[in-house]
């Protein structure tokens, strides 16, 4: 009987300890979930070499060095302006001004925040390998036959494309704009340069083509294509109060033509994926980015 008793009082202690033990993990799990669980940031970007190199590497800072869920979506232009007014995006990167992307902003002004420059002396043109004899936009004019009166575009929805439209007007050049997107603009250039051909490109700078091509911009006199411009950081109107962590980070990131084209030879190494070269500019760029992230992050 005295032994039963024993068992008894020892099962009913276990029990309790049993119950004690998952009243503690009950506290503390919720807490840990909600800490791991800090949202997600939504990131819009144009399929541009600068735009997908810049938003893959706040995507890398972002989700490893502060512990947030990102969401990546490639836009058209428009959307990319568009969707952050509409609250379908946080942030994007890539927005060129004052005047390629101008039409854009007056859309949306006063339903986006602009943060300003990350990076300056930005500049767009008309791009020739440097082995064509030209050397301003105006001379194409007489020069039509050497291009099959073509200049290779990228996607349609482009501010340079707008701007390319107009330059063709005001040179009265008789070009033809061939839409696409930046990868079949590059896919005609280097079959061109391959084959010492002449060819006119849309371009801008900053661009991984000018570290992998001997190239030349042709002089615009008129200045249609504007002259050097900031690219500014764009957030969601907000998001400051929605998500402060994620709004200073956004805030802070600057850095230089060198460095962006730096993220950019990255991505557009031969079997390197946008995602594993981000992670290794973050990597090899420590410094800056710790100047870049909100000080509970900082090293």
């Amino acid at each position: 009987m005295l032994k039963n008793k024993r068992i008894i009082k020892f099962i009913a202690m276990f029990v309790i300890l049993s119950f004690g033990l998952v009243g503690c993990a009950g506290n503390k799990e919720p807490e840990k979930a909600a800490e791991a669980d800090k949202g997600t940031v939504k990131i819009l970007y144009v399929e541009w070499a600068c735009a997908s190199a810049s938003s893959h590497v706040m995507a890398d800072i972002l989700e490893n060095k502060m512990g947030y869920k990102v969401e990546l979506t490639p836009v058209s232009a428009p959307l990319l302006f568009e969707g952050l007014a509409n609250g379908d995006g946080d942030a994007m990167t890539t927005a060129w001004l004052p005047v390629t992307h101008r039409s854009y902003m007056d859309k949306v002004a006063g339903k986006v925040e602009d943060l300003g420059p990350n990076c300056t002396g930005a500049s767009l043109s008309l791009v020739v390998p440097d082995y064509v004899t030209i050397n301003s936009i105006a001379e194409l004019k007489d020069n039509k036959e050497m291009f099959d009166g073509k200049i290779i575009g990228i996607d349609p929805g482009a501010g340079l494309m707008k701007l390319t439209e107009q330059a063709i007007k005001d040179y009265d050049l008789g070009f033809e704009l061939v839409e696409g997107s930046d990868a079949t603009m590059i896919a005609a250039l280097k079959g061109a340069i391959d084959k010492k051909e002449p060819v006119v490109v849309t371009g801008w700078s900053p661009h991984w083509k000018y570290a992998s091509w001997s190239l030349k911009n042709l002089e615009d006199p008129k200045k249609v294509l504007g002259e050097a411009e900031t690219i500014n950081t764009l957030v969601r109107n907000g998001l400051k109060k929605d998500m402060p962590e994620v709004y200073e980070l956004f805030d802070n990131f600057q850095w230089t033509l060198e460095d962006i084209s730096s993220a950019m030879l990255m991505s557009n190494a031969e079997g390197v994926d946008s995602k594993t070269a981000a992670s290794k500019w973050v990597a090899e760029n420590e410094a800056m980015v710790n100047s870049w992230l909100p000080a509970k992050y900082k090293k």
